[in-house]
């Protein structure tokens, strides 16, 4: 790597990499905010990047403004992001912006000849069909960031991809573990938020809570690796220090562990093939006491099994998933609905939407602009995302 750009600069990731660059002395040559101006400031006087975009158009006065006595060039708009990738000198490109309006970032760097360092599941969830056949023809590679996909690329290290037999996606169980059915009716959004290990964004706290992030896991793993979905498995891993693993064809299992803490994920994408030092602290086995591992309780949290069954569906269906999942999220983040009509909302879409064989980019992006502006015509417009 010799230049870094960083989408999604003001989130928790984005953040964890900026610690990473500023330890490694990584120069970042551009970066992206949707509408953290503050945050925005202080960074562009730390990294000076070249470029920096505020996707958010009415926050863009303030940081030029702002950054006026800078000599970063400020840009505004989404598409300003593709125009920065395309410019930039730097090869490799960290996109860690959250949800689906990640697919576009992450089609523009693979466009422009980029290393995609993949913080952005929705990418795959949504077009993962579309974005690995794009990224073999420009001839990049994705580099997971995400914990569980980056053990799992670590883990296939340790023999030939066709004696993987079974991936193994480690799920904390988020703050709901061993709730019922009647219990998680009546949680509150605060109680929802408590994650029990990892500290993350609202939306991505919420998808642990209610089992669908490692839905999409499972959906990214497929793509990602090329491995039939029906043998990519989840189990409860309560102390998040197994971040997954790997069976091969001997039954041996590989796993991946340390410390519940993203800038090791970050480092190893942004590295690879090389380990640096540790960015994270070290794991003490003699402390831990225990590992345990559950079954996953896909009657109570139905979307795990919703995503595999979008996943089979193809076409646009993932898309629809994403796209109910986000609009539910910040339905129920608003106060608007509660945590149990979240799995009611996103199977209602899945089960009730006509796919479309290899769809196009438009396509895809078309069906999920339909599920949003119904979601957003029967709720209102406001979401708490």
């Amino acid at each position: 790597m010799n230049k870094l750009i960083l989408l999604g600069a003001s989130g928790s990731i984005g953040r964890q990499a900026l610690d990473v660059a500023r330890r490694e002395g990584v120069t970042v040559e551009g970066m992206a905010v949707y509408s953290s101006v503050d945050f925005l400031d202080e960074a562009v006087r730390r990294f000076s990047p070249k470029f920096a975009v505020v996707v958010n158009p009415a926050s863009y006065r303030d940081a030029k403004i702002k950054l006026g006595d800078t000599g970063t060039r400020i840009l505004s708009g989404k598409e300003a992001i593709g125009e920065m990738l395309a410019e930039a000198e730097g090869d490799t490109v960290l996109n860690a912006i959250v949800g689906e309006a990640g697919l576009r970032p992450t089609v523009w760097a693979l466009e422009a000849g980029k290393r995609l360092a993949l913080a952005n599941k929705e990418s795959l969830v949504c077009a993962g069909e579309y974005v690995m056949k794009l990224a073999s023809r420009m001839g990049q590679t994705i580099l997971p960031v995400d914990s569980e996909h980056a053990a799992i690329h670590q883990c296939l290290r340790a023999g030939r991809r066709e004696e993987a037999a079974e991936l193994i996606l480690t799920a904390s169980g988020g703050p709901f573990f061993g709730y019922s059915k009647e219990r998680l009716a009546s949680v509150t959004v605060e109680e929802t938020l408590c994650h029990p290990t990892w500290k993350m964004g609202n939306k991505i706290t919420v998808d642990s809570a209610t089992m669908m992030n490692k839905g999409f896991e499972m959906i990214e793993a497929a793509h990602l690796f090329s491995f039939p979905i029906e043998k990519i498995s989840a189990v409860i891993h309560r102390e998040s220090v197994i971040h997954s693993m790997v069976r091969f064809a001997d039954n041996a299992v590989i796993a991946q562990m340390g410390s519940p803490d993203m800038r090791s994920c970050i480092a190893y994408a942004l590295f690879y093939p090389e380990r640096r030092p540790a960015a994270s602290p070290p794991l003490d086995l003699s402390r831990l006491g225990k590992l345990t591992f559950f079954p996953p309780d896909e009657e109570t949290f139905p979307l795990l099994s919703l995503a595999r069954e979008a996943y089979l569906a193809g076409g646009v269906v993932p898309a629809v998933l994403n796209a109910a999942n986000e609009e539910a999220v910040g339905l129920f983040l608003a106060k608007k609905i509660p945590f149990s009509a979240i799995p009611d909302i996103v199977s209602e879409f899945v089960h009730n939407y006509n796919t479309v064989t290899a769809p196009t980019l438009e396509e895809i992006e078309s069906a999920s602009a339909e599920v949003r502006a119904v979601l957003r015509g029967r709720f209102g417009a406001k979401r708490g995302i």
